[in-house]
């Protein structure tokens, strides 16, 4: 079995998923810088070639090629951690896991956008992003104030999972697109928590605290 290869942009929060994974995992993998400003190498023949639109991050181990980042983490999860500390077995834990997922590729991808836009100048109408990006973050910070008084520091539980990485980078970068995390103090609580997981690593624009 060959190295696996990550396809990478160190200021995309979606590569930055699969980054903290692969620490956390203690997993090495071989890292493809690939420019996406102000080169548009994203859009080049061979990342087109493996993601059809040019998202990142895409991974390669010999003849699997994989893009979207929660299925990169689901699969890294699956293949790369056999204790299933970050995807649980159980059914009730596994579908919590995925429902966050879920709204990560969805809810969360206003916050995407809005970061996008703000720092890297994509089209986009900056104030309706943002609304909706602190839309989708309140919804976050009222499900982890409920998990608080339960006694739960993650998102699915009592231990961190893939959805708590998913989850993570939108929350943690929202000051690069005007929001606040004062608004938010169950998820700035949550961040800690994050920041003690074993491996954890930052990226730029991620604060030193929350």
């Amino acid at each position: 079995m060959s190295a696996l290869t990550l396809y990478n942009y160190d200021l995309d929060e979606n590569c930055y998923k699969v980054r903290l994974l692969l620490s956390c995992l203690g997993v090495e993998a071989d890292q493809v810088a690939v420019d996406v400003m102000p080169g548009k190498e994203n859009l080049s023949p061979r990342i087109l070639a493996m993601s059809p639109f040019g998202a990142l991050p895409v991974v390669r181990q010999d003849d699997l090629v994989l893009y979207e980042a929660e299925a990169i983490l689901a699969w890294l999860a699956r293949t790369r951690d056999p204790q299933g500390r970050f995807l649980p077995e159980d059914p009730a834990a596994f579908g919590r896991v995925m429902m966050w997922l879920a709204f990560s590729a969805r809810e969360l991808d206003a916050a995407v956008q809005a970061r996008s836009t703000a720092m890297l100048d994509t089209p986009g109408d900056i104030d309706a992003l943002r609304a909706a990006a602190r839309e989708a973050l309140r919804a976050m910070d009222d499900h982890m104030t409920r998990q608080h008084i339960d006694g739960f520091e993650y998102f699915a539980g009592a231990e961190p999972t893939i959805a708590d990485i998913a989850l993570f980078p939108s929350f943690a970068l929202s000051r690069d697109y005007n929001v606040d995390h004062d608004a938010f103090p169950a998820l700035r609580r949550w961040a800690r928590a994050v920041r003690k997981i074993d491996g954890f690593i930052t990226m730029p624009g991620i604060p030193e605290y929350h």
